[in-house]
């Protein structure tokens, strides 16, 4: 069994920073988050929904120029929320980071892709992230940043009928690599299974819910809820980043990536709708080990090795997510509606 990292966050992986942006009133729902790695890291990306909201995205097509990028970016406000990531490129770009573009080295362009959840529906229209909330997650962004819930990108979402919010989570290989997760859930298909009231993968500390529970549980399931009642367009998208510290060409990323999709759809069902907007980052900090070329041995089985475990992974931070969610007005939360099973 694998060990997790020391904080049990994403930023176990060395090189990576963590930071979150979020309102919370009677007005607004919603945030961002950021994944900072200014010294830049190898990217990749799956995307799987229908309906996805994204941003710089095609720089990360293994054959195109761009090598590495400097952040990503996690946020609500649906394609709006997009430029939350100005603020995150000018906090770079304030710091020399990116890539350089001229012989003055503040001349650089940070590379920075993004997704979006769509939780315009917990705010009132007109409210949502904009530049600032990316540059105050840069602000506030640090190595041991491992808030879970109703923080940043998750604190407008929902998942299924009850309140879905961010989650992290990390393992150590038996080699030292170590894989970390930052979820914000959101999803259209739901984390808990009606007829049991657990989540759908086994999770330590929960024990089956009482019957009276799983069947309030169960009646709700299907609803939409909205933060003032019921809505006609479900809340929807999952969006996220797997890291390693492993050194990884973009190529090997894209394979960490849809491996993280593979996590998605263990824990939320169904996934990947036409609503959904599903994406997942990958990212190798380059810090750690290098994997054998491609072709010469055990190559293909240390990266399916290191694939097995971020799948494994993302899945947990997404169900972490749901249990540290919090209820806002009418959205109620899984420990709101199963209080019975925690253990």
């Amino acid at each position: 069994m694998l060990r997790s990292g020391g904080l049990d966050a994403i930023v176990d992986v060395d090189g990576v920073r963590v930071g979150h942006e979020q309102r919370l009133d009677e007005h607004w729902a919603t945030g961002t988050s950021v994944v900072l790695v200014p010294e830049g890291a190898t990217a990749a990306v799956d995307v799987r929904g229908g309906g996805p909201g994204t941003r710089e995205t095609d720089v990360l097509e293994p054959s195109h120029l761009v090598q590495q990028v400097h952040g990503v970016v996690l946020t609500g406000g649906s394609a709006y929320g997009l430029a939350a990531a100005d603020g995150v490129m000018r906090w770079l770009g304030e710091r020399g980071h990116g890539v350089r573009v001229g012989a003055d080295p503040s001349h650089v362009v940070p590379v920075v892709p993004g997704a979006v959840i769509f939780d315009v529906p917990m705010s009132d229209w007109g409210n949502r992230p904009d530049a600032g909330f990316g540059h105050r997650a840069c602000e506030n962004a640090t190595r041991t940043e491992a808030r879970e819930g109703n923080v940043g990108a998750g604190t407008g979402a929902v998942v299924g009928t009850v309140k879905g919010g961010i989650g992290t989570a990390s393992a150590v290989l038996d080699d030292g690599t170590t894989v970390g997760a930052l979820v914000a859930v959101n999803a259209a298909g739901s984390a808990i299974d009606p007829d049991t009231g657990l989540p759908w993968i086994p999770t330590p500390g929960l024990r089956p819910p009482d019957p009276a529970e799983v069947e309030a549980g169960r009646r709700l399931f299907g609803k939409r809820p909205g933060r003032h009642g019921p809505i006609e367009r479900p809340l929807n998208t999952t969006i996220g980043v797997v890291a390693t510290d492993l050194k990884l060409s973009k190529a090997e990323c894209r394979r960490l990536a849809v491996a993280a999709q593979d996590g998605l759809a263990r824990t939320v069902r169904p996934a990947h709708l036409l609503v959904d907007g599903d994406t997942m980052f990958a990212l190798a900090t380059g810090t750690g080990a290098a994997l054998p070329a491609p072709g010469e041995p055990d190559w293909a089985a240390r990266l399916d090795a290191v694939c097995a475990v971020a799948a494994d992974v993302v899945a947990r931070a997404i169900v972490r997510g749901v249990l540290a969610a919090e209820p806002v007005d009418e959205v109620t939360s899984y420990t709101e509606l199963y209080p019975s099973a925690r253990e």
